[in-house]
């Protein structure tokens, strides 16, 4: 206790500035890209909701210090981690404390046990054990993760409290990657903050840049802080509570799939009946290698041929939604912009921003096929920009054949047009080898641009983000350039 007339150590939350009226520091303030910010056609998985950044507060301090209802100590199976914020917890809580946890009789992985607050100005503390992270089971350990935040949100939600305190749940001597916990803790509090009227405040015990640099990715305090983020959200963000998914697990067991009911109606039974045998238990086949032996002798029909392929290009979008590909978005080489003269979905490729010798070329795959599945639905066409590009730039043939073979049918059938600005004599020659020879239904679909102005017959200016220094290069050589009146316009 205090001495009487001196200063209290404990914070109160009261105090504690909420991440609405938060600025990032001077020389942190994020320099929102044109062409990120002008992806509005998609829908943010995070919205900007002023409601919830109300109830986010920020803290840079110890988490024993705080006078709010309950704060979360993290710990181990045996309730006895000696990591700081456990440290601390004991510290000001006094011995009570550790006679109370031993009546626990521990907690397990991914549980929330709580405990009264003692000499805290807390009223409780929530203890919950954080797994240890092995990469060869990453699910397992993200699972486990969110179950941690998932029950102890739960234990505030079932005592009503006003105020939690919340740390990231991984200490070094667990393991886990500090970004890749900080990601799940985010999305995993996001719901919960939002449906539980009960909570008033969410104390984010914020001691590293990294837990500033990913709040505005599932908190933005702005509309357009919610665009720019949405290129830097995960793939994998799971359900909407924030729990992981993984689809080869979600199987679906119908109930009764062999009994009907009378008064049951017509339709509810074709409802029912015609999930059974959909899941992916009743699609499990035989032998794999079989069937792989097959391929390579050409014995399985195109329908079989067909399903293999598109089961493989599933498995290349799972990864491609679990990878953290933040630093290829980062590249900005890749992104969607308006329409072209027929209404169909222009995204624009910039090879001068793919260092291809300085990048993971698999990562770079992956973000391709995260950013364009749900593009190729319906029909739309590509603008590549050739523009001062380098050997450092050039994608081997190698590279898109790969990428060519592993894409859905849909990439190919729905690609309409493939504009090739500013190509130089030697892609020109690459360009008709490569659709001639190595992939099929391409060759009618490229167009060598020769300049904007050709560009401009198919694309209206205001509908397409042009890079700056396309920009200049084209007004530089424009003069120069005998195939200015030659247009490109494709008829829809």
């Amino acid at each position: 206790m205090d001495p009487l007339g001196a200063r209290s150590q404990f914070v109160e939350v009261q105090t504690l500035s909420t991440w609405e009226r938060q600025t990032d520091p001077e020389g942190e303030k994020e320099e929102y890209n044109d062409s990120l910010v002008s992806q509005q056609a998609f829908l943010s998985p995070f919205p900007y909701r002023e409601d919830i950044n109300r109830k986010i507060v920020l803290y840079n301090g110890d988490v024993a210090l705080l006078n709010c209802t309950a704060i979360v100590n993290t710990s181990n199976e045996t309730l006895t981690d000696k990591n700081p914020i456990s440290e601390s917890i004991h510290t000001y809580a006094g011995p009570e404390l550790r006679d109370e946890m031993l009546k626990l009789k521990g907690c397990r992985t991914g549980e929330a046990k709580m405990t009264k607050g003692f000499n805290l100005a807390a009223r409780f503390i929530i203890h919950t054990v954080g797994p240890k992270y092995k990469t060869k089971y990453r699910t397992a350990a993200e699972n486990s993760l969110y179950n941690c935040y998932r029950n102890v949100m739960q234990l505030a939600r079932e005592q009503a409290m006003a105020s939690v305190a919340v740390c990231v749940v991984s200490t070094t001597r667990r393991g886990y990657p500090l970004e890749d916990a900080t990601h799940i803790a985010f999305k995993s509090m996001r719901e919960c903050v939002a449906s539980n009227i009960c909570v008033v405040n969410i104390v984010l015990c914020v001691s590293q840049p990294t837990y500033r640099k990913l709040l505005p990715l599932y908190y933005p305090r702005s509309e357009e802080e919610e665009r720019a983020s949405l290129p830097l959200i995960p793939a994998d963000i799971g359900n909407s509570e924030g729990e992981p998914v993984v689809p080869e697990r979600q199987i679906r067991i119908a109930e009764k799939p062999g009994c009907l009911e009378v008064d049951s109606e017509a339709e509810t039974l074709d409802s029912d009946l015609g999930q059974v045998g959909t899941h992916a238990f009743s699609r499990m086949e035989g032998d794999v290698d079989k069937q792989r032996k097959l391929i390579l002798q050409g014995q399985l029909s195109d329908a079989t041929m067909q399903k293999q392929h598109q089961r493989n290009y599933n498995r290349w979008l799972c990864r491609a939604r679990a990878e953290d590909l933040s630093d290829i978005a980062a590249l900005k080489a890749l992104y969607q912009t308006g329409v072209d003269m027929c209404g169909r979905t222009v995204m624009v490729l910039v090879g001068r921003n793919i260092p291809v010798t300085l990048i993971d070329m698999e990562k770079a795959l992956l973000y391709f096929i995260h950013v364009m599945d749900h593009i190729t639905v319906k029909e739309y066409v590509m603008v590549y920009f050739h523009t001062l590009t380098g050997e450092h730039n050039h994608l081997d043939s190698e590279f898109l054949k790969k990428l060519h073979e592993i894409v859905d049918t849909k990439f190919k059938n729905n690609l309409r047009a493939f504009y090739f600005v500013h190509p130089s004599f030697r892609s020109k020659v690459s360009t008709w080898f490569f659709t001639t020879f190595s992939v099929s239904g391409m060759k009618q679909k490229v167009h060598h641009v020769e300049t904007l102005q050709q560009l401009f017959t198919c694309i209206l200016p205001e509908q397409i983000d042009i890079p700056p220094f396309v920009l200049e290069y084209d007004a530089r050589v424009r003069p120069y350039t005998h195939h200015s009146l030659c247009l490109v316009y494709q008829p829809c």
